[in-house]
């Protein structure tokens, strides 16, 4: 329960902003050019994120330890969202958002690799069900949050506020059981490089439809009241997905089999980038979001499950997991690079329509992976 709640903190810091606030504040500061200024600011915090990652995870393998990681990088990663609330300016977002982008990498680095230090094979997918579960309620608490007030500081004020106390409890409780950094075991294949590969094409193809989802809910759907309807969307998506979070994940460990829920789940998600694209419309949206949750939770945890069974060595589990959750970050920064001009020169149906190709890929590619059934 209290590794539940510290990773939820984590992912409410992350997506108040990502969904709503950082979308609000851009259109404060330019709202001609809200797109580009949000591209740069998502960029510049998706790049932080990528090299932090791997560098927190790191520096926990080494000093024998997890849970100063996520005490310290939760306490930080609060009082960067606070800075950022007062930003008024391009450059204020950017170096606010990048802070608070480095600052929690630390604790999800730490709790990423509590999981395999703590669980055998046989049951990761089933806990990595949980482990995306409570991102998945991060992610829902973090858009009501940003929402508190109504004003963009004050939404980032909530989050810092949960961020920080929703550690606490999993630091006092925690036990460590980090792996000895004497530990010789080295698995040399290449399918840790392919389920890289798979994870960064799959999220690549969520980043470009979730990048702009405010502007197309404003712009494309015309909803009246688009923060509600990024906040309905999210809600809808989180129930979808706790449908399939857990359940795939304890379904992958009964039969013993990944590729194919990976797989399966990816092409689920393409569906979801596919009916934005020829569906313009609140109802389209919706039913997006519903298929978009069922495919997300199902990729959660059995994904995660996959990852942790061709890490190269257990002494490295920190490292290599930030290594691995690079695939989740760098298409942050590609994203916008690829997301504005298709946008500018074909709108949002080419948009989603390019997400959904690269989803597709991602998931067909999980099948060189030869070690994991």
């Amino acid at each position: 329960m209290a590794f539940g709640f510290a990773t939820a903190a984590v992912f409410v810091g992350w997506y108040g902003p990502l969904q709503v606030l950082l979308a609000r504040q851009a259109e404060g500061v330019d709202g001609a050019g809200k797109e580009a200024v949000l591209a740069l600011v998502a960029a510049a915090g998706a790049l932080g994120s990528m090299v932090a990652n791997p560098v927190w995870g790191a520096l926990s393998d080494r000093s024998g330890r997890r849970l100063p990681w996520v005490l310290g990088g939760a306490v930080a990663g609060a009082g960067g969202l606070v800075l950022l609330g007062t930003a008024t300016s391009t450059a204020g977002m950017v170096a606010g958002w990048v802070g608070v982008q480095v600052a929690l990498n630390a604790p999800f680095a730490a709790l990423s690799a509590v999981i395999p230090d703590q669980v055998p094979e046989n049951r990761r997918g089933t806990v990595g069900g949980w482990f995306g579960l409570a991102q998945t309620v991060g992610i829902m608490a973090g858009t009501g949050l940003a929402l508190v007030g109504g004003t963009v500081l004050s939404g980032y004020l909530a989050c810092a506020a949960a961020v920080a106390l929703g550690v606490v409890p999993f630091t006092i409780l925690a036990k460590e059981k980090v792996p000895s950094r004497q530990s010789t075991k080295v698995k040399k294949t290449p399918d840790f490089r392919w389920a890289w590969v798979t994870r960064f094409l799959i999220n690549l193809g969520n980043a470009i439809a979730l990048l702009y989802l405010l502007y197309y809910l404003k712009d494309e759907v015309r909803v009246a009241d688009p923060d509600a309807g990024v906040f309905l969307l999210t809600a809808i998506y989180a129930v979808a997905l706790l449908s399939t979070v857990v359940a795939g994940g304890a379904l992958s460990d009964r039969l013993g089999r990944r590729r194919v829920f990976v797989c399966a789940a990816g092409l689920v998600m393409a569906v979801a980038a596919v009916l934005l694209a020829v569906w313009s419309t609140w109802t389209g949206a919706i039913t997006a979001a519903v298929v978009l949750g069922v495919g997300f939770g199902a990729y959660t945890s059995v994904d995660f499950a996959l990852v942790t069974e061709v890490l190269p060595t257990a002494a490295d589990r920190g490292k290599d997991l930030g290594v691995i959750n690079v695939a989740n970050t760098l298409p942050q920064v590609l994203a916008p690079v690829v997301a504005a001009p298709l946008v500018a020169l074909g709108g949002y149906p080419v948009l989603y329509m390019v997400a959904a190709v690269v989803g597709v890929a991602g998931s067909v590619l999980v099948f060189r992976i030869k070690t994991v059934r």
